[in-house]
């Protein structure tokens, strides 16, 4: 009797910590399934494109970031970009997809991504493909699990950055703006900030007052500390504004790009204090380098119940931590109920201006800027 065939694929933003979840997937599944892996996300399983994933081919890639599957953040199949007759259309070549999983004997599809990605998975879902999802995102902003793999190793990331901006900081008197993702969720802010001695943390759930923030760098300054270090996340927004949108990709699900948070704060504040200021977009870094050990356990607890969804035919769900043990959550819960090709934004899990993180990052004297 022939072995069932899974597939995976990896989509959208990549975030260290995929690696290790295809790692154990192969070996939870192993020998009993035989798995492949659709390259360059959802494009992949339109164009067919996959390579076998075996022992052997994913020996030693547990410690490393990025995707060996690579991955995109474009491609929506329910409404792809297309030529036709000359011209470029979108259209739902989903049915193509699902005929090449076919024609490959691929019972269940693993789907490795955030919000944009899971959608289509849960659209696929709703046409009758065994689809699990894995939540992927270093901004851990997905409501239905207590944290997402990468999110770590970005922490980690910015907190020696921003240790390395202190000595340079305070050498030359100045005031850092320190410029991190997250979109419009302030975790690694306030994680990485609290841990890496911030002295203001900027987030979008608290919006700020460019005054309160000055009135932080004037009281340090009193105090004999005449430099600051201020995270930014690149969502955040005066009160009263907006977050700068630092452009808008037309042909992906997430269009919208904040980027520019850290160089407005620093004009702003240019003219309202004495100190140097400069300004810091730590960017992709953060996705980038080995998985910190934290993200490589997460993930291959991630990937071994994924493993087990698949023996149980649990399909239709999302790979979830719930009160520090694996669950499962259906992804009509998670993505909602939004029409099949429109993008969800999902559950959003946002910071809570009252939380213990944010209580305690205030008792220890930094600043939210409100």
């Amino acid at each position: 009797m022939a072995k069932k065939k899974v597939a995976i694929l990896t989509g959208g933003g990549d975030a260290p910590g995929l690696n290790a979840v295809i790692y154990s997937l192969v070996r939870a599944c192993s020998p009993k399934y035989d798995l492949i892996g659709y390259r360059f996300g959802y494009r992949g399983l339109y164009d067919n494109d996959f390579i076998p994933l075996t022992l052997e081919t994913t020996s030693g890639i547990l410690h490393k970031g990025g995707t060996i599957l690579f991955s995109s953040n474009k491609d929506n199949l329910f409404d792809y970009a297309v030529e036709e007759n000359g011209e470029i259309v979108k259209k739902d070549v989903s049915d193509i997809a699902i005929a090449n999983m076919k024609k490959e004997g691929v019972d269940t599809l693993v789907v490795l991504g955030g919000d944009g990605t899971l959608t289509s998975a849960r659209d696929f879902a709703r046409k009758g493909v065994n689809v699990i999802g894995v939540p992927k995102t270093i901004d851990n902003d997905l409501a239905s699990t207590d944290i997402t793999f990468g999110f770590d190793t970005a922490v980690n990331v910015v907190v020696e950055n921003l240790g390395r901006l202190h000595t340079t900081a305070e050498s030359h008197h100045r005031v850092m703006v320190v410029e991190v993702m997250g979109r419009a969720s302030g975790w690694i802010a306030l994680h990485s900030g609290i841990a890496g001695s911030a002295d203001v943390i900027l987030i979008p759930e608290i919006p700020y007052s460019i005054d309160k923030v000055v009135d932080k760098i004037k009281a340090r300054e009193a105090a004999g500390k005449r430099f600051t270090i201020i995270a930014v996340t690149e969502g955040a927004a005066e009160k009263g504004g907006q977050a700068v949108v630092g452009r808008v990709v037309a042909d992906s699900p997430d269009s919208i790009r904040f980027s520019g948070i850290a160089a407005k704060l620093a004009n702003d504040l240019e003219h309202l204090v004495d100190n140097e200021v400069r300004h810091c977009t730590l960017g992709h870094i953060q996705r980038g380098g080995d998985t910190s050990p934290a993200d490589r356990l997460l993930s291959v607890r991630y990937g071994v119940k994924a493993a087990d969804m698949i023996e149980n035919e649990q399909f239709g769900n999302m790979v979830c931590l719930r009160n520090g043990k694996m669950d499962f959550e259906s992804l009509e819960v998670v993505l909602g109920s939004s029409a099949t090709g429109s993008v969800s934004t999902g559950n959003s899990k946002r910071v809570c201006p009252d939380s213990e993180m944010v209580t305690v990052a205030k008792r220890l004297g930094i600043s939210f800027g409100d």
